[in-house]
């Protein structure tokens, strides 16, 4: 196979991974291009912002053509350290391979969930980017967050806290509600974009498609999302069961859930790809 690398609309922080997709790629036996005009494309993320803007029009004609997608992106496992390697979307709308693993991969990410707990006081509404194509389809953000709020509280009297994501700030927007406080995004010093996932005294979290959402369900708080987030088989699935929390068993969905990101170096062996080539 051949494979053709779209550097060029990568973020500041690409050029690592996709030297190490090109070196895994290679380790296999295949051919890799960069900005080419055939072969497999490979794009960074599939938010349609700033440098990666010119990934959307790729990706908007493999579509057209029923052709694969590789989207190499930032991780949330150890934001930094690993990295997405998706066919064809990213979260759950993506395929990472197959599922149904045992736990010696979540074990060496040192990944274990906590026990569930619900003795926190607020529910806590976590923004994301709306740029990204996890958004497509979606209302305004201004307006998701609203109708949250008011579908939280018709359900249930508990305080909310609204934490915008970095990007996407929507300032003030919680001041028309009574029981709505807003909580900034904190930047974890000497990080590339890491920010504090803070879920101190939160009962629950509702997280569409972003990692709050599987952050929450690892801690023990449990979530509410989308079907496109990773954390959607162990999440709460309708806001009228609020104050009736789910409890699922977590161990299988987190054993899935370490192999949808891998190391620099694991990239470079082309172990993440050798997941996807069956569906290539």
């Amino acid at each position: 196979m051949k494979f053709n690398l779209w550097r060029q609309y990568g973020a500041l922080n690409s050029s690592p991974v996709f030297d190490a997709f090109h070196a895994g790629a290679n380790a296999l036996g295949h051919d890799v291009v960069v900005n080419g005009n055939d072969g497999i494309d490979v794009i960074w993320s599939v938010l349609w912002n700033g440098r990666m803007s010119g990934n959307r029009s790729i990706w908007e004609r493999n579509i057209s053509q029923s052709k694969p997608t590789i989207v190499l992106e930032v991780g949330g496992i150890k934001r930094g350290t690993t990295w997405k390697v998706g066919l064809n979307g990213i979260n759950r709308d993506a395929y990472f391979g197959p599922s149904g693993n045992n736990s010696t991969r979540a074990d060496e990410l040192r990944l274990k969930v906590k026990p569930w707990r619900y003795d926190g006081d607020y529910i806590l509404i976590a923004g994301q980017h709306d740029k990204s194509l996890q958004w497509q389809n979606m209302p305004r953000m201004s307006q998701w967050v609203m109708d949250t709020i008011e579908n939280i509280q018709a359900h249930t009297d508990r305080p909310i806290i609204f934490r915008p994501h970095p990007r996407c700030r929507l300032e003030s927007i919680e001041r028309q509600y009574k029981n709505v406080y807003r909580q900034e995004p904190v930047h974890l010093s000497g990080t590339y974009d890491d920010f504090d996932m803070n879920f101190n005294n939160i009962y629950c979290t509702v997280s569409w498609t972003s990692n709050p959402g599987i952050h929450s369900v690892i801690e023990g708080v449990p979530a509410y999302t989308s079907t496109s987030s990773l954390a959607w088989d162990v999440s709460i699935k309708s806001l009228t069961n609020i104050n009736n929390l789910p409890q699922p068993d977590r161990q299988q969905w987190l054993n899935d859930y370490a192999h949808t990101e891998w190391t620099v170096e694991e990239i470079s062996q082309g172990i993440p790809l050798k997941h996807l080539t069956s569906k290539l």
